[in-house]
């Protein structure tokens, strides 16, 4: 699938994988002070609650969220359910360089994942793209020096994210499927609370397993508190409700290649908050993930 980028389009998938990028950091910040599983839970139930305002009337009878309650409970599963809960699974035991190496072959995954699945061709420019922007994420993980990379050992933590990033490739694919009442597809918040109210008795369920299994007693502080009020609404509520819109208008190939746009900006932000002066592989490493975006949507 190929399109012409609009800024409309660029805007919408830019700003998830910002928003994202500090999903990371803040997820990375609380390790240690809530179980992650139930990090996830409380953030989609916060996300729930907050959307009631703009979308209640998505529960009435006539809306249509019960006739098409299995496509909803599936999106519900993949990109609520599961994706950031084992993000942050993965961030327990595995370091954020190598969580977000893993994250990097998103297009590769999307692209094998339509193949597969979906009935969708991949063509050059796409794997051509795949290659720019994979490199450039790792220009930004190797910190200008290739060594780094060959020095990365898999943990557990990785296969988390590789099954995260499994889950992510087919809820987007499933975004394309335009099976659901006009007016549910229509209203972004509407579209976003149905995936959520499925997402979030996903999320609960598994949560309680967490907490049959020996989990860590939560630690609360206002630190959490605002930790929690972020994690819920910037990179949930307002990520997904422009991601979902970006990639019906790009498709879901294109869009993976902004999703590698997350490690880049983890970099800035930790430039920023963490004191770490920003360096010159960062902007080669913007020109090849871009150089990447821009080859993979070009028509033919």
């Amino acid at each position: 699938m190929t399109t012409r980028l609009t800024s409309r389009t660029i805007f919408l998938l830019t700003l998830p994988p910002l928003l994202w990028a500090g999903n990371a950091i803040v997820g990375r910040l609380v390790h240690d002070q809530l179980p992650p599983v139930l990090l996830n839970f409380l953030r989609w139930g916060i996300a729930f609650f907050l959307l009631l305002p703009l979308a209640g009337p998505v529960f009435r009878r006539d809306a249509g969220l019960w006739r098409h309650w299995k496509r909803y409970a599936m999106l519900g599963l993949l990109g609520i359910g599961m994706y950031n809960a084992l993000q942050y699974m993965a961030l327990q035991s595995s370091t954020p360089i190598n969580v977000t190496l893993v994250a990097s072959g998103m297009p590769v995954w999307m692209m094998l994942t339509g193949w597969l699945f979906f009935g969708v061709p991949v063509n050059r420019r796409q794997v051509a793209g795949a290659v720019l922007s994979i490199a450039g994420v790792l220009l930004v993980l190797a910190r200008g020096e290739w060594r780094h990379v060959l020095e990365l050992r898999l943990v557990p933590g990785d296969l988390f994210m590789i099954l995260a990033t499994i889950a992510w490739s087919f809820y987007s694919w499933l975004l394309t499927r335009t099976t659901e009442p006009a007016g549910i597809r229509a209203d972004w918040a509407s579209f976003l609370l149905a995936q959520v109210t499925f997402g979030v008795l996903w999320s609960g369920g598994f949560a309680l397993g967490e907490q049959a299994l020996g989990a860590i007693s939560v630690q609360w502080s206002w630190s959490l508190a605002a930790a929690l009020l972020y994690v819920s609404t910037c990179p949930a509520i307002v990520a997904f409700g422009c991601w979902g819109a970006g990639v019906r208008e790009a498709g879901p190939s294109v869009g993976s290649f902004f999703v590698n746009l997350t490690p880049l900006f983890t970099a800035v932000l930790s430039s920023a908050f963490l004191g770490e002066a920003p360096h010159g592989y960062h902007a080669a490493a913007f020109a090849l993930i871009v150089g990447g975006i821009v080859v993979s949507a070009r028509r033919g």
